[in-house]
């Protein structure tokens, strides 16, 4: 051995840059041995424990109710909402319409997170809108060109 070092022989010991350390990573599929573990240990209870959990609702314990209850009836995530939009024909309609969900904020109609989410429904309208005003307006003079 010469006691040259692996980077005077020409090897890099380096990571190519942008590459992980472990470029396979953990493989697909692969449980957590704490998760495995629990599993083991509740085989076959579940039963038992469901019924456990239904006693101590019924006994009046309100931990026990509550997971009773968000498994009859999970917590909604959202609601349906009702209040008066004016309809969108054009893009420029778009900005009647949000001008009456901005309304509607300030009303108390809706919450500006219901707010938010009809915004974005509005946008993803304005964009296909104008994408589909484009292609029309594309084809038009593409027609008037090759004639």
């Amino acid at each position: 051995m010469t006691g040259k070092s692996s980077r005077q022989q020409g090897r890099s010991t380096r990571f190519k840059p942008g590459q992980s350390g472990n470029p396979a990573g953990k493989p697909r599929g692969t449980r957590n041995t704490t998760t495995i573990a629990l599993e083991a240990l509740l085989d076959g209870q579940a039963k038992a424990l469901t019924q456990k959990a239904i006693d101590l609702a019924l006994a009046g314990d309100i931990p026990a109710l509550r997971i009773c209850l968000d498994r009859i009836m999970p917590p909604r995530k959202d609601r349906p909402v009702t209040f008066a939009l004016p309809p969108i024909n054009t893009a420029h309609d778009a900005a009647k319409v949000s001008s009456a969900v901005l309304s509607a904020v300030a009303a108390g109609e809706l919450t500006p997170s219901e707010a938010g989410e009809i915004s974005k429904l509005i946008d993803t309208w304005v964009k296909a809108y104008e994408t589909a005003e484009l292609t029309e307006r594309l084809e038009r003079l593409e027609r008037m060109t090759s004639q």
